[in-house]
């Protein structure tokens, strides 16, 4: 039987949680209570063989992931809170794993020019699916262009156990984007939700109300929630009742595994 999944290892904002020298009654939860702390937007995609990290925010990611002990990374977009975890690791020696993303010109810092053993030349096309695996367990994976401050693809996983769109960092969804994911079927919809509704005009990521304007609209069997800030932690602790059936909290280490 074909599985497929997906864990999240990390599901805060660029600050994590708790933030530095910040006393809301998020943080000083988060410091009390480790298991609700949040890593910078990382997670790991599994399907027979391959072994696909999505994003690179985690600092331990030399330790979590051993030579040969991965398929590839898959990059959503290059702000240093999704791509810190590669600065220290590319000097390691290893036989080269190719990196693949959004087309930036600019990147990270210096990654692009100073690569060590990872490799970049791996510019993904919007909508263009590329795959992994054999015809008896098949991994697809489409870019989807999302809405950001850098160009950013959020991702549609496939295989035969279902469909995961993993969408992060984006405010509102492309028109294009949102009518290629309404002919999908979706098992689960991993969303950027950084802000409560208290927040009305966000900039960057999207507020709790339009998150669930787009779970309304793709229908998928069930929404997660990332890339998480204190300020809506905070809201969700004074509002319990304040999601939707369907619509969930993810935290570090949330599985999900299709079959």
């Amino acid at each position: 039987m074909p599985e497929l999944k997906l864990t999240l290892l990390g599901t805060g904002c660029a600050g994590g949680m708790p933030v530095y020298g910040c006393h809301c009654q998020a943080c000083v939860r988060s410091r009390q209570q480790t298991d609700k702390q949040r890593k910078q937007c990382t997670a790991l995609i599994e399907a027979g063989e391959t072994r696909l990290l999505l994003d690179a925010g985690l600092h331990d990611l030399p330790a979590r992931f051993p030579p040969g002990s991965l398929s590839a990374i898959l990059l959503t977009h290059y702000h240093v809170d999704h791509v810190q975890g590669l600065f220290h690791w590319r000097w390691g020696r290893a036989d080269k794993l190719a990196v693949y993303g959004p087309k930036d010109s600019e990147g990270c810092a210096d990654l692009l020019k100073h690569p060590g053993f990872f490799d970049f030349n791996q510019t993904l096309s919007p909508f263009q699916t590329i795959t992994w695996g054999d015809d008896s367990n098949k991994l697809s994976v489409t870019p989807l262009p999302l809405t950001h401050s850098k160009p950013v693809f959020g991702y549609c996983i496939e295989n035969r156990a279902g469909t995961i769109a993993y969408l992060t960092d984006t405010i509102g969804l492309p028109e294009e984007t949102r009518r290629w994911l309404k002919t999908k079927k979706i098992d689960s919809l991993i969303l950027d939700c950084t802000h409560s509704p208290a927040i009305k005009h966000p900039r960057n990521h999207n507020n709790l109300d339009m998150a669930i304007a787009i779970h309304n609209d793709l229908q998928p069997d069930n929404t997660i929630l990332t890339h998480i800030s204190d300020e809506l932690d905070c809201w969700l602790m004074d509002n319990e009742q304040g999601l939707p059936n369907g619509i969930s909290v993810g935290f570090d280490t949330l599985k999900i595994n299709l079959k």
